[in-house]
């Protein structure tokens, strides 16, 4: 076992919608244009706030959920990710110690304490003078306790405001405030129906990530705040372990990546390469036939946005109904499972997609299925092994309107709404459709499933493209 100097830091806050997320973007841009390899993670299981830290450091990000999978896994990925960078930027969920385990195992705070990585809290100043710094005592108290290591102050009505923050922080919770940004610096990012608008959605996010940089730079003392990294302890490290030995390919996945679909969990796809595929990827509104693959992966996205240009491009997806009938395996979580569906109505239209799964597919106001799932398998399938438990993530607006019925599926819902509310994972001969969002580090067997149902594929044709 070796030690490995991974200096890190956590950007977290007292609750969501403190600015966090900014604050977190302007680091890794700022720290980036320095000339230092950021890696950024994401506490949860989100996937736009990813995007965005990848916008702003040039690198992927990659998602740690203690929930989703497990502590063993989050540190392993958090290893194996970080050690290529030279600085490890995490951005917390929600509010510091929020969670759903009493104890706070899996909060923010659990997920420092794990790392063992300091902290440092964006406060939203607005409404409180002296009373600031009882926000930060009530964090460096409640368990898991963690190394609180500065302050940055953000949305300061004036500098005397500010001042009266940092005196008493400074005074009673002995933790220096390093950073205050003014109310007035106009910078956030459009809020939308899944947290923050993607970085594909969003017009001049460069210029965003840019302008995020400066202000933090001007606003808060920056040499400071890079030495708090250096406070985070060596982690130690089984060297063989956290490094990716890729198989030499046996297959090729078309993995679905575009506009339209692109959520997808950077561990997942190394995964699937880890286990013999080389990805290819297509792009779903423009790409009018399949390229030469065994296997089909559609992530999770914003369908909706696009159905217009996806039912435009019937091609395509007569193209992946004769895959699948052929017994191609497909897996498709959410976005992919609209695509697959017979329509789509979404802003009073509706929209022919594919036709390969039996249903119609309606949007509503306020979610149909948010947070996390637990799942058990009624049933023996390529995919999963009858009575396997399986734990993911759901954030959709839709549900089937009708179909539903005379469908084999995979999971009974334990936990969450899945496709019907008592059911989730709908299989069709090697297609198999789900609202379940599920991370590889927590199901370590399902990119080898996959791949080996690819390699099948390929065997029985051997002719095919």
């Amino acid at each position: 076992m070796d030690s490995l100097s991974l200096p890190r830091l956590m950007v977290s806050a007292p609750h969501k919608s403190s600015g966090k997320t900014t604050v977190m973007l302007g680091l890794a841009g700022y720290l980036t244009r320095q000339g230092e390899r950021v890696t950024c993670f994401k506490k949860g299981p989100d996937y736009i706030d990813p995007m965005w830290h990848a916008l702003a450091s040039g690198r992927e990000s990659y998602n740690l959920d203690p929930w989703l999978m497990g502590q063993d896994g989050c540190r392993d990925s958090f290893i194996r990710n970080g050690r290529n960078g030279t600085l490890a930027l995490i951005e917390g969920n929600h509010g510091l110690h929020d969670g759903l385990s009493l104890d706070g195992s899996d909060s923010s705070a659990g997920v420092a304490a794990l790392l063992e990585a300091p902290v440092l809290l964006v406060i939203d100043a607005r409404k409180m003078n002296r009373g600031a710094a009882a926000i930060v005592m009530g964090m460096q108290a409640m368990q898991p306790q963690v190394t609180i290591a500065g302050v940055i102050l953000n949305r300061v009505r004036s500098r005397r405001h500010g001042e009266k923050q940092k005196l008493a922080i400074e005074t009673f919770c002995r933790v220096p405030v390093l950073g205050s940004i003014p109310e007035d610096s106009q910078l956030a990012i459009a809020e939308r129906h899944l947290g923050l608008t993607t970085v594909g959605e969003t017009a001049e996010a460069a210029s965003f990530i840019d302008e995020a940089a400066d202000q933090v730079a001007h606003y808060c003392d920056m040499p400071a705040i890079r030495a708090l990294f250096a406070l985070a302890p060596p982690v130690r490290s089984y060297p063989d372990k956290h490094v990716s030995i890729r198989s030499e390919a046996r297959v090729r996945i078309g993995v679905f990546r575009d506009a339209a679909f692109c959520f997808y969990y950077p561990d997942n796809l190394r995964a699937l390469e880890e286990n013999g595929a080389e990805l290819v990827y297509i792009d779903s509104m423009h790409d009018r036939s399949i390229p030469d693959v065994h296997g089909l992966y559609l992530g999770g996205g914003f369908p909706e946005s696009f159905f217009f240009e996806l039912g435009s491009n019937r091609e395509l997806m007569l193209e992946v109904s004769r895959r699948v009938e052929s017994d191609m395996p497909l897996y498709a979580e959410c976005g992919g499972l609209i695509w697959l569906s017979r329509s789509g109505t979404y802003g009073g239209k509706t929209f022919f997609l594919a036709g390969i799964l039996p249903f119609d597919i309606g949007f509503q106001p306020r979610p149909a299925g948010h947070g996390y799932l637990n799942l058990r398998s009624s049933t023996q399938s390529p995919w999963f092994e009858h009575g396997a438990e399986v734990r993911a993530h759901e954030f959709h607006y839709s549900s089937p309107l009708s179909g539903s019925g005379g469908c084999d599926w995979q999971f009974d819902v334990i936990r969450g709404r899945g496709v019907t509310g008592q059911h989730d994972g709908i299989m069709y001969r090697n297609l198999f459709a789900s609202y379940a969002h599920l991370h590889a580090q927590g199901n370590p067997q399902w990119a080898k499933r996959f791949t080996d149902l690819a390699a099948e594929w390929k065997a029985r044709n051997p002719l095919e493209k």
